[in-house]
Protein backbone atom coordinates (compact mmCIF):
# COMPACT_ATOMS: atom_id res chain seq x y z
CA UNK A 1 0.00 0.00 0.00
CA UNK A 2 1.42 3.71 -0.86
CA UNK A 3 0.29 6.18 2.03
CA UNK A 4 0.43 10.19 1.94
CA UNK A 5 0.89 10.05 5.97
CA UNK A 6 -0.08 13.11 8.53
CA UNK A 7 0.90 12.56 11.89
CA UNK A 8 -0.50 14.41 14.95
CA UNK A 9 1.93 14.38 18.21
CA UNK A 10 -0.67 13.68 20.94
CA UNK A 11 1.71 15.03 23.80
CA UNK A 12 2.47 18.17 21.88
CA UNK A 13 -1.31 18.87 20.23
CA UNK A 14 -2.34 18.67 24.17
CA UNK A 15 0.38 21.34 25.19
CA UNK A 16 -0.51 23.75 21.95
CA UNK A 17 -4.10 23.76 22.34
CA UNK A 18 -4.92 22.23 25.53
CA UNK A 19 -6.25 18.96 25.11
CA UNK A 20 -5.98 16.47 22.02
CA UNK A 21 -8.40 16.61 19.00
CA UNK A 22 -8.26 16.45 15.46
CA UNK A 23 -7.69 19.05 13.12
CA UNK A 24 -10.43 20.55 11.51
CA UNK A 25 -9.93 20.69 7.46
CA UNK A 26 -6.66 20.76 6.92
CA UNK A 27 -5.25 22.60 9.97
CA UNK A 28 -7.83 24.30 11.94
CA UNK A 29 -7.98 23.59 15.38
CA UNK A 30 -10.39 24.45 18.11
CA UNK A 31 -8.66 25.28 21.48
CA UNK A 32 -9.38 23.51 24.87
CA UNK A 33 -12.90 24.77 26.40
CA UNK A 34 -15.24 23.28 28.92
CA UNK A 35 -18.65 23.83 29.61
CA UNK A 36 -20.49 25.26 32.70
CA UNK A 37 -20.28 21.51 34.15
CA UNK A 38 -16.64 20.99 33.82
CA UNK A 39 -16.65 18.56 31.31
CA UNK A 40 -14.14 19.17 28.56
CA UNK A 41 -15.79 19.73 25.01
CA UNK A 42 -14.84 19.30 21.51
CA UNK A 43 -18.25 17.94 19.40
CA UNK A 44 -20.34 20.24 18.10
CA UNK A 45 -17.64 23.07 18.20
CA UNK A 46 -17.21 24.88 15.51
CA UNK A 47 -15.36 27.89 13.81
CA UNK A 48 -17.03 31.20 12.76
CA UNK A 49 -14.16 31.92 9.74
CA UNK A 50 -11.22 33.33 9.42
CA UNK A 51 -9.68 37.08 7.78
CA UNK A 52 -6.14 37.07 6.40
CA UNK A 53 -4.00 39.71 6.42
CA UNK A 54 -1.49 40.43 3.47
CA UNK A 55 2.09 40.26 5.68
CA UNK A 56 3.94 41.28 2.53
CA UNK A 57 2.06 44.23 1.45
CA UNK A 58 2.75 45.76 5.09
CA UNK A 59 6.71 45.20 4.57
CA UNK A 60 6.25 46.37 0.71
CA UNK A 61 4.99 49.53 2.12
CA UNK A 62 7.36 50.01 5.08
CA UNK A 63 9.75 50.18 2.59
CA UNK A 64 12.80 49.00 5.00
CA UNK A 65 11.63 51.61 7.49
CA UNK A 66 10.72 49.12 10.67
CA UNK A 67 8.64 51.48 12.60
CA UNK A 68 6.67 52.46 9.81
CA UNK A 69 5.94 48.43 9.26
CA UNK A 70 4.57 48.44 12.69
CA UNK A 71 2.47 51.49 12.28
CA UNK A 72 0.98 50.07 9.69
CA UNK A 73 0.83 46.40 10.70
CA UNK A 74 -1.65 47.73 14.05
CA UNK A 75 -3.71 49.73 11.82
CA UNK A 76 -4.46 46.33 9.90
CA UNK A 77 -5.02 44.65 13.22
CA UNK A 78 -7.82 47.45 13.73
CA UNK A 79 -9.10 46.71 10.12
CA UNK A 80 -8.86 42.67 10.85
CA UNK A 81 -10.63 43.04 14.42
CA UNK A 82 -13.42 45.32 12.77
CA UNK A 83 -14.08 42.72 10.00
CA UNK A 84 -14.05 39.44 12.76
CA UNK A 85 -16.30 41.80 14.93
CA UNK A 86 -18.79 42.00 12.05
CA UNK A 87 -18.90 38.22 11.07
CA UNK A 88 -19.58 37.29 14.74
CA UNK A 89 -22.58 39.58 14.77
CA UNK A 90 -23.90 38.50 11.24
CA UNK A 91 -23.55 35.08 12.00
CA UNK A 92 -25.78 35.83 15.14
CA UNK A 93 -28.45 37.00 13.22
CA UNK A 94 -29.42 33.64 12.02
CA UNK A 95 -31.66 31.87 13.74
CA UNK A 96 -32.49 27.94 14.55
CA UNK A 97 -35.11 27.66 11.78
CA UNK A 98 -32.45 29.05 9.18
CA UNK A 99 -30.70 25.27 9.88
CA UNK A 100 -32.36 22.70 12.24
CA UNK A 101 -29.95 20.04 12.23
CA UNK A 102 -27.18 22.67 13.06
CA UNK A 103 -29.39 24.61 15.83
CA UNK A 104 -32.42 22.19 16.79
CA UNK A 105 -31.17 18.76 16.13
CA UNK A 106 -27.76 18.74 17.89
CA UNK A 107 -24.89 19.04 15.31
CA UNK A 108 -23.41 21.67 16.99
CA UNK A 109 -24.10 19.95 20.78
CA UNK A 110 -26.92 21.13 21.70
CA UNK A 111 -30.71 21.29 20.62
CA UNK A 112 -32.19 25.19 20.40
CA UNK A 113 -35.79 25.75 20.50
CA UNK A 114 -36.72 27.86 17.69
CA UNK A 115 -36.76 30.77 19.62
CA UNK A 116 -33.53 30.72 20.66
CA UNK A 117 -30.82 32.67 20.29
CA UNK A 118 -27.96 30.98 18.16
CA UNK A 119 -25.34 33.01 20.05
CA UNK A 120 -26.21 29.65 22.60
CA UNK A 121 -23.47 27.37 20.95
CA UNK A 122 -21.01 30.59 20.36
CA UNK A 123 -20.48 33.01 22.97
CA UNK A 124 -17.97 32.04 26.28
CA UNK A 125 -15.36 30.89 23.95
CA UNK A 126 -17.18 27.69 22.65
CA UNK A 127 -16.94 28.86 19.27
CA UNK A 128 -13.69 30.18 17.57
CA UNK A 129 -13.09 32.72 15.58
CA UNK A 130 -9.38 33.84 13.48
CA UNK A 131 -7.73 36.27 12.62
CA UNK A 132 -5.38 34.32 9.46
CA UNK A 133 -1.88 35.79 7.92
CA UNK A 134 0.16 34.60 4.80
CA UNK A 135 3.78 35.44 4.07
CA UNK A 136 6.06 35.83 6.90
CA UNK A 137 9.02 34.52 4.64
CA UNK A 138 8.60 37.47 2.12
CA UNK A 139 7.61 40.17 5.17
CA UNK A 140 11.24 39.58 6.02
CA UNK A 141 12.56 39.74 3.27
CA UNK A 142 12.25 43.25 3.02
CA UNK A 143 14.30 43.98 5.99
CA UNK A 144 16.61 41.57 5.80
CA UNK A 145 18.44 39.19 3.08
CA UNK A 146 16.84 36.11 0.97
CA UNK A 147 18.31 33.67 2.64
CA UNK A 148 17.11 35.23 6.05
CA UNK A 149 16.31 31.50 7.59
CA UNK A 150 19.35 30.91 9.46
CA UNK A 151 19.97 34.51 10.81
CA UNK A 152 18.62 34.80 14.17
CA UNK A 153 17.84 38.18 14.39
CA UNK A 154 15.44 37.82 11.20
CA UNK A 155 13.68 35.22 13.32
CA UNK A 156 13.14 36.81 15.70
CA UNK A 157 11.41 39.57 13.92
CA UNK A 158 9.36 36.90 12.01
CA UNK A 159 8.61 35.41 15.54
CA UNK A 160 7.80 38.88 17.00
CA UNK A 161 5.15 39.18 13.92
CA UNK A 162 3.47 36.22 14.48
CA UNK A 163 3.51 36.74 18.52
CA UNK A 164 2.10 40.25 18.15
CA UNK A 165 -1.04 39.02 15.76
CA UNK A 166 -1.40 36.18 18.97
CA UNK A 167 -1.55 39.23 21.56
CA UNK A 168 -4.21 41.20 19.37
CA UNK A 169 -6.40 38.03 19.42
CA UNK A 170 -6.01 37.41 23.29
CA UNK A 171 -6.76 41.18 23.83
CA UNK A 172 -10.10 40.94 21.36
CA UNK A 173 -11.02 37.43 23.20
CA UNK A 174 -10.71 39.66 26.51
CA UNK A 175 -12.75 42.51 25.22
CA UNK A 176 -15.60 40.29 23.80
CA UNK A 177 -16.11 36.66 25.15
CA UNK A 178 -15.43 35.01 21.95
CA UNK A 179 -12.86 33.17 21.42
CA UNK A 180 -10.16 34.88 18.87
CA UNK A 181 -7.49 32.54 17.52
CA UNK A 182 -4.56 32.83 15.54
CA UNK A 183 -4.60 30.80 12.18
CA UNK A 184 -1.93 29.66 9.58
CA UNK A 185 -4.20 30.92 6.44
CA UNK A 186 -3.88 27.56 4.00
CA UNK A 187 -3.95 30.11 1.06
CA UNK A 188 -5.45 27.67 -1.23
CA UNK A 189 -5.84 30.73 -3.56
CA UNK A 190 -5.09 33.48 -1.36
CA UNK A 191 -1.53 32.77 -1.76
CA UNK A 192 -2.12 33.61 -5.87
CA UNK A 193 -4.20 36.68 -5.17
CA UNK A 194 -2.17 38.77 -2.81
CA UNK A 195 0.94 38.31 -4.76
CA UNK A 196 -1.11 39.09 -7.94
CA UNK A 197 -2.36 42.44 -6.07
CA UNK A 198 1.10 43.18 -4.97
CA UNK A 199 2.89 42.92 -8.45
CA UNK A 200 0.32 45.04 -10.04
CA UNK A 201 1.21 47.97 -7.20
CA UNK A 202 4.84 46.87 -6.45
CA UNK A 203 6.15 45.54 -9.68
CA UNK A 204 8.10 42.35 -9.73
CA UNK A 205 10.86 42.78 -6.59
CA UNK A 206 12.90 39.81 -6.41
CA UNK A 207 11.92 36.83 -3.83
CA UNK A 208 8.54 38.72 -2.79
CA UNK A 209 5.86 39.42 -6.10
CA UNK A 210 8.24 37.78 -8.75
CA UNK A 211 7.64 34.31 -7.33
CA UNK A 212 4.00 34.64 -8.46
CA UNK A 213 3.27 33.26 -5.25
CA UNK A 214 3.55 33.97 -1.31
CA UNK A 215 4.65 31.40 1.19
CA UNK A 216 1.97 29.89 3.41
CA UNK A 217 2.10 31.35 7.17
CA UNK A 218 5.48 30.36 8.82
CA UNK A 219 6.81 27.65 6.22
CA UNK A 220 10.68 27.85 5.49
CA UNK A 221 11.46 28.99 1.65
CA UNK A 222 9.92 25.87 -0.50
CA UNK A 223 12.82 26.49 -2.78
CA UNK A 224 15.44 25.55 -0.42
CA UNK A 225 16.78 22.17 0.67
CA UNK A 226 17.00 22.34 4.30
CA UNK A 227 16.64 18.84 6.12
CA UNK A 228 13.64 17.75 7.66
CA UNK A 229 15.56 18.41 10.69
CA UNK A 230 16.54 21.91 10.01
CA UNK A 231 13.17 22.90 8.37
CA UNK A 232 10.77 21.85 11.20
CA UNK A 233 13.62 23.16 14.03
CA UNK A 234 12.86 26.89 12.36
CA UNK A 235 8.82 26.40 12.25
CA UNK A 236 8.38 25.00 15.39
CA UNK A 237 8.90 28.21 17.29
CA UNK A 238 5.29 29.72 15.41
CA UNK A 239 2.37 27.04 16.44
CA UNK A 240 2.28 28.11 20.39
CA UNK A 241 1.05 31.69 18.69
CA UNK A 242 -0.76 30.05 15.80
CA UNK A 243 -2.47 27.45 17.84
CA UNK A 244 -5.86 28.23 16.09
CA UNK A 245 -4.18 26.23 12.76
CA UNK A 246 -1.03 25.10 11.74
CA UNK A 247 1.07 22.47 10.16
CA UNK A 248 4.08 21.87 9.21
CA UNK A 249 5.34 19.34 6.35
CA UNK A 250 8.63 17.86 4.87
CA UNK A 251 9.19 16.96 0.67
CA UNK A 252 10.31 13.19 0.67
CA UNK A 253 12.25 11.41 -2.58
CA UNK A 254 10.83 7.66 -2.82
CA UNK A 255 11.39 6.26 0.04
CA UNK A 256 9.95 2.59 -0.34
CA UNK A 257 13.05 1.10 0.11
CA UNK A 258 14.28 2.32 3.44
CA UNK A 259 11.49 3.65 5.46
CA UNK A 260 13.71 3.77 8.40
CA UNK A 261 14.88 7.56 6.85
CA UNK A 262 11.29 8.72 7.40
CA UNK A 263 10.99 6.58 10.53
CA UNK A 264 14.01 8.98 12.34
CA UNK A 265 12.13 11.93 10.67
CA UNK A 266 9.08 11.48 12.60
CA UNK A 267 10.85 9.69 15.51
CA UNK A 268 12.52 13.27 16.31
CA UNK A 269 9.58 15.53 15.33
CA UNK A 270 7.28 14.04 18.22
CA UNK A 271 8.92 16.08 20.65
CA UNK A 272 8.87 19.01 18.29
CA UNK A 273 5.78 19.57 16.71
CA UNK A 274 2.40 18.62 16.90
CA UNK A 275 0.98 18.00 13.78
CA UNK A 276 3.07 16.71 10.41
CA UNK A 277 2.79 15.98 7.24
CA UNK A 278 4.77 13.39 4.94
CA UNK A 279 4.76 14.41 0.91
CA UNK A 280 5.89 11.71 -1.10
CA UNK A 281 5.88 10.31 -4.72
CA UNK A 282 2.90 8.33 -5.20
CA UNK A 283 1.87 9.64 -8.55
CA UNK A 284 0.51 6.62 -10.89
CA UNK A 285 -0.06 6.25 -15.04
CA UNK A 286 -2.64 4.03 -15.79
CA UNK A 287 -1.53 4.31 -19.34
CA UNK A 288 2.30 2.64 -18.74
CA UNK A 289 1.94 1.80 -15.16
CA UNK A 290 4.94 4.48 -14.12
CA UNK A 291 4.48 5.01 -10.47
CA UNK A 292 6.51 7.71 -8.80
CA UNK A 293 6.86 11.08 -9.61
CA UNK A 294 5.31 13.00 -12.25
CA UNK A 295 7.27 15.75 -14.55
CA UNK A 296 5.60 19.28 -14.09
CA UNK A 297 4.32 21.56 -16.88
CA UNK A 298 3.33 24.67 -17.15
CA UNK A 299 -0.49 24.17 -16.15
CA UNK A 300 -0.18 20.74 -14.93
CA UNK A 301 1.70 17.52 -14.54
CA UNK A 302 2.68 14.72 -17.08
CA UNK A 303 3.99 10.86 -16.78
CA UNK A 304 7.77 11.13 -17.13
CA UNK A 305 7.75 7.94 -19.25
CA UNK A 306 5.06 8.58 -21.78
CA UNK A 307 3.98 11.62 -21.76
CA UNK A 308 0.67 11.29 -20.17
CA UNK A 309 -1.32 13.77 -19.15
CA UNK A 310 -5.07 12.44 -19.10
CA UNK A 311 -6.62 12.81 -15.90
CA UNK A 312 -8.76 10.12 -16.80
CA UNK A 313 -5.60 7.80 -16.68
CA UNK A 314 -3.68 9.00 -14.26
CA UNK A 315 -3.50 9.49 -11.03
CA UNK A 316 -1.49 12.73 -8.90
CA UNK A 317 -1.58 13.57 -5.72
CA UNK A 318 -0.02 16.70 -4.30
CA UNK A 319 0.02 18.24 -0.88
CA UNK A 320 -2.32 21.63 -2.24
CA UNK A 321 -2.01 23.16 1.64
CA UNK A 322 -2.75 20.95 4.07
CA UNK A 323 -5.17 18.66 2.43
CA UNK A 324 -4.56 16.51 -0.69
CA UNK A 325 -5.34 17.20 -4.45
CA UNK A 326 -5.09 15.99 -7.79
CA UNK A 327 -4.12 18.90 -9.76
CA UNK A 328 -5.01 17.16 -12.88
CA UNK A 329 -8.31 16.35 -12.55
CA UNK A 330 -9.14 19.79 -10.11
CA UNK A 331 -6.02 22.50 -11.65
CA UNK A 332 -4.88 24.74 -8.75
CA UNK A 333 -4.82 28.70 -9.36
CA UNK A 334 -1.62 29.72 -11.22
CA UNK A 335 0.34 30.95 -7.69
CA UNK A 336 -0.33 27.93 -6.33
CA UNK A 337 0.64 25.42 -8.85
CA UNK A 338 4.26 27.55 -9.20
CA UNK A 339 4.48 26.81 -5.48
CA UNK A 340 4.15 23.47 -5.74
CA UNK A 341 6.55 22.60 -8.52
CA UNK A 342 8.87 25.35 -6.90
CA UNK A 343 8.98 22.98 -3.94
CA UNK A 344 12.52 21.08 -3.44
CA UNK A 345 13.16 17.83 -1.37
CA UNK A 346 13.98 17.86 2.31
CA UNK A 347 15.70 14.64 2.36
CA UNK A 348 19.02 14.06 0.47
CA UNK A 349 20.81 11.26 -0.77
CA UNK A 350 23.35 11.12 2.34
CA UNK A 351 20.82 11.49 4.60
CA UNK A 352 18.61 8.67 3.64
CA UNK A 353 22.20 6.53 3.48
CA UNK A 354 23.56 7.53 7.03
CA UNK A 355 19.76 7.33 8.61
CA UNK A 356 21.60 6.03 11.82
CA UNK A 357 23.05 9.70 12.52
CA UNK A 358 19.76 10.71 12.59
CA UNK A 359 17.69 7.36 14.29
CA UNK A 360 15.93 8.48 17.95
CA UNK A 361 13.87 5.96 20.15
CA UNK A 362 12.24 7.51 23.06
CA UNK A 363 15.27 9.13 24.92
CA UNK A 364 14.92 12.90 24.85
CA UNK A 365 17.22 15.32 22.62
CA UNK A 366 20.24 16.06 25.53
CA UNK A 367 20.07 12.40 25.93
CA UNK A 368 21.00 11.64 22.09
CA UNK A 369 22.74 14.79 21.93
CA UNK A 370 25.47 13.15 24.88
CA UNK A 371 25.47 9.74 23.32
CA UNK A 372 26.36 11.83 20.17
CA UNK A 373 29.52 12.89 21.64
CA UNK A 374 30.69 10.14 22.89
Amino acid sequence: NILYPDLLMYVKIVELTGSFKTPMGCRSFLQGWEDETGVEVNSGRMNLGVVSVNLPRISLFAKGDMNLFWKIFDEKMALCHDALAYRIERTKEAVPENAPLLYMYGAFGKRLKATDSVDEVFKNGRATISLGYVGVYETCIAFFEPDWEKNPEAHQFAEAVVKRMHDYCQEWAAESGYHYSLYSTPAESLTDTFCHLDQEKFGAVPDITDKQYYTNSFHYDVRKHPTPFEKIAFEETFPKYASGGFIHYCEYPNLKQNPQALEAVWNWAYDHVGYLGTNTCIDKCFKCGFAGEFKSTARGFMCPECGNHDPELCDVVKRTCGYLGNPQQRPMVHGRHVEIISRQKNLTKEMIENVATFAKTKQSDAQRMDRAKV
